[in-house]
């Protein structure tokens, strides 16, 4: 998957079954070193769960489990701070 085709998709919590956006083409924390895409950047109105970095939500790349042709699911654990 190109970086180009991730903008534009919608980003859905599979535990709170809630669009929580959608993902720009500016919205991603790339590795300088490795190239690889490290998280996704949210903007924020309010977040339960999750933390908050200047109207931001970071979501690890780790809790993203599916990226489909019109969104993006993810699913953070309970535990996750």
């Amino acid at each position: 998957m190109k970086l180009s085709e991730l903008g534009g998709k919608e980003i859905v919590d599979v535990k709170r079954a809630e669009r929580l956006g959608v993902l720009g083409q500016t919205d991603l924390d790339i590795n300088e070193r490795t190239g690889q895409i490290e998280a996704l950047i949210i903007p924020s109105l309010k977040w339960f769960g999750l933390r908050k970095q200047s109207g931001e939500v970071r979501v690890p790349w780790k809790h993203i489990k599916k990226i489909g042709s019109d969104m993006i699911i993810i699913d953070i654990p309970d535990d996750d701070e």
